[in-house]
């Protein structure tokens, strides 16, 4: 799994993600924690809030990302964020100056080209296939 070739190179996983099924009913924050653990991240991030809330978790806001700083005393613009949606991953990691890379998978290819609009702001700084060739290039670019 790719998350376990960064952990084998010591690098801290975290998981940060926007679940408005919580706030529905649908889902619990736990389903998604337990969830997140079994996939190999360190800890996740949640906001479990409707668009409409407007707090300041949810991406693009920073919210999640500042708090994983706080929390794990992480300079962000050492950080990489690899994600799938331009207007809510690339924006947020923008806004604190992390690495961005865009994955393809998921919401990747149309985030990509019909919502390509919604984050003309940022560029992606490489745009991986999926998250095995993302973290090939971060073991390639920053390990060897």
């Amino acid at each position: 799994m790719a998350i376990n070739l960064l952990k084998e190179s010591g690098v801290k996983v975290f998981a940060f993600t926007n679940q408005h099924r919580i706030s529905r009913g649908e889902a619990t924050e736990e389903d998604f924690m337990k969830q997140f653990e079994e996939y190999g991240f360190d800890q996740s991030y949640i906001c479990p809030h409707e668009e409409e809330m407007n707090c300041n978790c949810r991406k693009p806001k920073p919210g999640l990302l500042l708090q994983s700083a706080k929390e794990h005393h992480l300079d962000l613009n050492q950080c990489i964020v690899i994600g799938d949606v331009g207007s809510t991953d690339m924006l947020a990691a923008h806004a604190v100056g992390a690495m961005k890379i865009f994955v393809k998978t998921g919401w990747g290819l149309i985030s990509m080209t019909r919502y390509r609009d919604t984050w003309k702001e940022t560029e992606p700084d490489f745009v991986a296939e999926d998250i095995l060739d993302a973290v090939n290039w971060i073991l390639k670019k920053f390990f060897r």
